[in-house]
């Protein structure tokens, strides 16, 4: 992403490391607002952090934008999968895997901090899987960003594929921040997670085109108000399309499927 060196004011610059072109435009040509948070109880260097944090989102927005150029060219949709650690995302894509079959040809990108346990579980369903660890040399991140993103699509054939599936890594904070290139956002929601996540994790709700309700196979063994959660929920993200799943039985795989080919412009 290139070097950073701080001023005598306490703000920081970015060099990139092909920036010896010449130019008769000054820096902030470039810049792009993003909202990167509240940093004012950071006295000294609240400056420089707000300067950093904007500069490492817009670097990793023009990867996210070379990523879509490259699915736009490949000519295949791209679909970001997110969700908190457990939520059964790794399932649902099993059984998304089984449904589609070899009518529609499907890639996964199985994003996690460490070990290929999830991307195994995947292996024998068709598709072909590249899995990316962050923590081997991204330095261990708790989401995937439009770098790592990359690095796992040149072990992918994209020309050959209709769909791509990211399985980001399980957080409910970080990946809804981070473009990768997609063009729809999905999160897989389990209901023994409580209903008052949409207000605690606003973020990551509001992020997303759709929401998976998944494991409610348990919602007869749990205290747990479903009403009150789509409440929760449509205060936060009104236009969030809400299927209601459970991977484990096939409850909503056919819905959720449906949606995934609508991105794919197929039908089943």
């Amino acid at each position: 992403m290139g070097r950073f060196h701080p001023h005598a004011d306490g703000t920081m610059h970015r060099h990139t490391d092909n920036h010896d072109h010449d130019h008769d435009h000054d820096h902030d040509d470039h810049a792009v607002p993003r909202d990167v948070g509240d940093h004012s109880g950071y006295t000294a260097t609240g400056t420089a952090r707000i300067e950093v944090l904007e500069d490492i989102l817009s670097e990793n927005d023009r990867v996210a934008d070379a990523n879509q150029k490259d699915f736009a060219d490949a000519g295949v949709r791209v679909v970001n999968i997110m969700s908190s650690p457990g939520a059964g995302k790794t399932t649902l894509l099993k059984r998304t895997l089984e449904r589609l079959g070899a009518a529609t040809r499907v890639g996964i990108l199985e994003g996690d901090i460490a070990t290929s346990i999830d991307a195994d579980q995947l292996e024998g369903y068709g598709a072909a899987v590249s899995l990316v660890n962050t923590s081997a040399g991204f330095g261990g991140e708790c989401h995937l960003d439009a770098v790592m993103v990359r690095s796992g699509l040149a072990r992918l054939p994209l020309p050959d594929l209709d769909l791509l599936l990211i399985e980001n890594v399980g957080n409910l904070v970080c990946p809804a921040e981070f473009r990768v290139g997609e063009h729809a956002k999905a999160m897989v929601y389990a209901v023994t997670e409580g209903e008052e996540k949409p207000l605690k994790y606003p973020v990551m709700f509001r992020a997303v085109d759709v929401v998976v309700v998944n494991k409610v196979d348990l919602l007869p063994y749990l205290d747990f108000d479903l009403d009150k959660f789509l409440s929760n929920l449509k205060a936060v993200n009104p236009g969030a399309l809400i299927i209601r799943a459970s991977a484990r039985t096939g409850e909503g795989v056919a819905e959720w499927c449906d949606w995934l080919l609508g991105q794919a412009g197929g039908t089943t």
